[in-house]
């Protein structure tokens, strides 16, 4: 499965409802990874090949959005993006963790394996 394009609408409908919930609670199935980016960003250009890799790799087990910060000015308010790209790790439990940059593949996939696709001790 492709990357997917995510409006601010999307968002609050398959990720969290921040103008109705206070406390993060993710609404989807699997774990999630949304890529802030801009069409001008170099370092998002040259990550974004990654993250098609990785979505067709993880298929059925993650899911990994883009959101355009041109566009989606409200959403990227929301989370405070200053520089891009800018990656948001939701787990399916548990809170987000974000990281600015453009990391590599082989880091993205010890992220995605250790902290989205484990299950947490209880």
């Amino acid at each position: 499965m492709p990357t997917i394009k995510l409006t601010t609408e999307d968002f609050k409908e398959k990720v969290f409802d921040y103008i109705n919930v206070k406390d993060w609670k993710y609404q989807g199935t699997v774990p999630a990874i949304i890529d802030f980016y801009a069409d001008w960003c170099g370092p998002c250009k040259m990550v974004a090949p990654v993250l098609e890799e990785l979505a067709n790799e993880y298929e059925e087990k993650l899911v990994i959005y883009k959101v355009d910060t041109e566009k989606e000015l409200e959403l990227s308010s929301v989370f405070g993006i200053r520089s891009i790209p800018t990656l948001l790790f939701i787990p399916v439990d548990g809170d987000p963790m974000m990281e600015a940059g453009a990391y590599p593949k082989h880091v993205l996939k010890q992220i995605i394996d250790e902290q989205l696709l484990t299950t947490p001790e209880v």
